[in-house]
């Protein structure tokens, strides 16, 4: 079993259980799917660049991804309905706590000048939402491979059901928020 799992299910159940005074254990917020999006606006002229967005997301998750296409039209940025203008995979269970692992011991501390992640970036929903400007951090990518630096999305699903028990469910876990 993955260690962070197990934390969630020794340390981070009891103390949220507490905190907010939950009856039983099911009342818990849990961590439910990670989403990774890599939005590739140069897709519209160039198929390679998606291609390379795909894999890169495929090497750094280590699962599958898929095209996510446009919904609708937009003139202004010559964008039309139906192209492909971007990648994404969702994670769960397994996969999901080994890339948060990833993602907290050795991809955020290679983020230059990180000083922790804003507390204000949640949905009202419980859904915590990371904006990261390169691919590069996560020691899988070869700078040497890559074809462009991209930034993407990663976005944390919790049963939650306000900011303040996803906020300490997510600290919990261990994800460094600021002060």
């Amino acid at each position: 079993m993955n260690s962070l799992k197990k934390s969630y299910r020794e340390e981070v159940v009891p103390s949220l259980k507490k905190e907010f005074n939950y009856k039983s254990v099911m009342q818990v917020p849990r961590l439910e799917k990670i989403v990774i999006n890599i939005g590739v606006g140069d897709a519209a002229h160039d198929s390679k660049f998606i291609e390379a967005a795909l894999k890169d997301l495929e090497t750094i998750t280590g699962q599958k991804a898929v095209k996510t296409k446009a919904k609708k039209s937009i003139a202004g940025f010559k964008l039309r309905e139906g192209a492909t203008i971007g990648v994404k995979t969702t994670l769960r269970d397994e996969k999901m706590y080994a890339f948060m692992e990833k993602l907290i011991n050795l991809a955020l501390p290679r983020v230059r000048d990180f000083r922790g992640l804003s507390p204000k970036s949640f949905d009202g929903f419980g859904n915590y939402t990371l904006g990261i400007k390169e691919q590069l951090i996560f020691p899988e990518i070869e700078y040497d491979n890559v074809l462009k630096i991209r930034g993407m999305d990663i976005v944390f699903v919790t049963t939650a059901k306000t900011n303040e028990e996803a906020l300490s469910l997510l600290k919990g876990l261990g994800l460094p928020f600021k002060n």
